[in-house]
């Protein structure tokens, strides 16, 4: 069912700022809401509209939509950290609008947060959320969300190198073997990787655990998920609700 909000406190939830700075908007005559005949000026703050789901509103004539919490895509670029602090390259959350970053919190960080971790080389598929079941949802070993990553090597491979990545190979850090979901040559140099788990730098840890080194890493689907061929580098855009069931759907 929907749920009437003051105007102000809408604005506050999506990430708008301070309740006083959201107030503020309102005065000036600076948001518009759609209620049923098109978008409208509201200009008082005890004002009640109806926080229906992707219900459009405009702020400062930029057109929004309502999100109760966020869910985002991002195509990560090469040389960005997904970090609030970066120490050499720009952070991911600067690719992003104000608001997403602003959205309030009950604890922790402030605005959407990385579902996971990229290189600051690596390229793709990168989810954001505040929705803290959802990020555990995604991030857990435990659920087996396949994440499926296509890299170049520097050196030629060939299916001696995926018969060993399917068996497991050892890592540093862990005497467990850890084992490919999949794994498909697609030339030369290239392979298509498929992991259930994330650990830190895995795919090239993994790599180099069968004597190569991988030049080249882009993560290209999750879960059922793959990335949009229009969605540029550096662009975003809101996950639909038929992504988002089938991200967490139980396998």
């Amino acid at each position: 069912m929907p749920q009437p909000l003051l105007v102000t406190d809408l604005l506050y939830s999506q990430g708008f700022g301070t309740r006083r700075i959201c107030a503020g908007l309102v005065q000036q005559g600076l948001v518009k809401f759609d209620l049923g005949a098109g978008l409208v000026n509201v200009i008082d703050t005890n004002a009640m509209v109806e926080a229906t789901q992707a219900m459009a509103f405009m702020v400062q004539g930029i057109l929004w939509q309502y999100h109760a919490k966020a869910y985002v895509l991002l195509h990560k670029p090469a040389g960005t950290e997904c970090s609030h602090k970066p120490s050499a390259w720009p952070s991911v959350y600067s690719l992003l609008p104000t608001p997403l970053r602003q959205r309030p919190a009950k604890t922790g960080l402030q605005g959407v947060q990385a579902v996971g971790r990229l290189d600051q080389d690596t390229t793709g598929m990168l989810l954001l959320s505040d929705d803290g079941q959802f990020i555990h949802r995604m991030s857990s070993p435990k659920h087996h969300v396949p994440k499926v990553y296509a890299l170049c090597t520097e050196d030629a491979l060939n299916e001696a190198v995926v018969d060993k990545l399917m068996k497991g190979v050892v890592l540093n850090d862990d005497p467990k073997p850890v084992k490919a979901a999949a794994c498909v040559l697609m030339g030369t140099h290239q392979m298509q990787l498929t992991l259930t788990e994330g650990k830190y730098h895995q795919v090239k840890r993994m790599l180099a655990a069968t004597g190569h080194k991988v030049v080249q890493l882009h993560r290209c689907q999750i879960g059922e998920m793959t990335l949009d061929d229009e969605l540029a580098p550096g662009q975003w855009r809101w996950l639909t609700a038929k992504e988002r069931e089938s991200l967490t759907r139980k396998p």
